[in-house]
């Protein structure tokens, strides 16, 4: 730039009509290539890069894990002045330990299974005959029958005693009750008892056979009733033990 075009730009700029401020007559530019107009936008300044310190990086404790497997704790130094601590060898059991364990678990199962056993016989024998175990059963034995109605029997175990009640057929008035054994032992109330009819000492005439536990009580028919077989010879009463492997009761009789 010359002087001439120097003293005319400066002119210019203190010309009181542009109302120039004192800051751009301070700073003016002194070439014509750096001189620009306020709507010329600003130059951007070259960004210097900012280096960083090379220092080395510390590793963690802990190691990286592939996945999402949790990181392992990390591990802890010994305190100073401390004993490690030793595990004890384990000493192998000896084999009897082994076998006396499973003869008491087999001991037990079979107390178990004895006890669920009787549970489910006595429920059976409940849902059967009830309590008192009942056994009801209708036969013609020829006692006041002339109606064509057959007597109606009744076996009864009422807390150990066994008795049997005969309602005949054409006249119930004349029932009669027959007593069987008396049963003595621990749940002998709960022992099932039933009847059936068959001609024993062949009269042609069905006697009465009482049934219990395995046991059986024979009860002739004289025509108008029953009686313990034996008892017309002062014999006492005749009792047949059927094959059973279930244990038996002791029993009393009486004589009618």
């Amino acid at each position: 730039m010359t002087s001439g075009e120097e003293q005319t730009a400066m002119a210019r700029l203190d010309t009181p009509t542009r109302l120039t401020p004192r800051s751009a007559v301070r700073y003016r530019p002194l070439f014509d290539g750096d001189a620009r107009t306020d709507a010329d936008p600003p130059k951007e300044l070259p960004i210097t890069p900012t280096v960083l310190r090379a220092s080395r990086l510390r590793q963690p404790d802990i190691e990286e894990v592939p996945g999402d497997a949790a990181p392992p704790a990390p591990k802890r130094a010994p305190r100073p002045g401390t004993r490690p601590v030793r595990s004890r060898p384990r000493h192998p059991l000896h084999p009897l330990l082994y076998l006396g364990i499973g003869m008491l678990a087999m001991l037990a199962t079979l107390a178990a299974l004895w006890v669920v056993a009787g549970w489910v016989n006595t429920t059976l024998d409940d849902l059967h005959y009830g309590r008192p175990r009942t056994f009801q059963i209708d036969a013609f034995v020829g006692h006041n029958e002339s109606a064509g109605i057959p007597s109606h029997f009744v076996a009864l175990n009422l807390h150990g005693r066994l008795e049997v009640i005969e309602l005949p057929g054409g006249d119930p008035t004349r029932a009669g009750i027959y007593l069987g054994p008396q049963l003595y032992g621990p749940n002998a109330d709960l022992v099932p008892v039933t009847l059936s009819f068959k001609d024993v000492n062949g009269d042609h005439r069905l006697d009465l056979i009482l049934h219990f536990q395995g046991t059986q009580v024979v009860f002739l028919n004289t025509g108008t009733g029953f009686h313990p077989a034996g008892a017309a010879g002062q014999q006492g009463p005749t009792f047949r033990r059927a094959r059973s492997s279930m244990p038996s009761f002791a029993v009393e009789a009486d004589e009618l």
